[in-house]
């Protein structure tokens, strides 16, 4: 193999690495915006969970009575 050749030969292949690294590149800024939306997403969900135990919380103490504390049927 002459030098031309392995020149040419490296060149190919530094070639190569450059466009496999831009891809990689690409592909993990586009995963970097996939887990930020998916991190603000999760926020929101949690304090929505959150909202709703509050929620669900007011709830069970506003049906969470004594049966002694009502009054008798009318029929008695």
């Amino acid at each position: 193999m002459g030098v031309c050749e392995m020149n040419v030969s490296l060149d190919q292949r530094l070639t190569e690495l450059e466009t496999r690294i831009a891809f990689l590149d690409q592909t993990v800024q586009s995963l970097d915006a996939t887990v930020a939306a998916q991190d603000r997403i999760l926020i929101e969900l949690q304090r929505e969970i959150a909202q709703f135990r509050g929620e669900l919380g007011r709830v069970n103490a506003a049906l969470a009575h004594d049966a002694q504390d009502e009054p008798p049927p009318p029929h008695y």
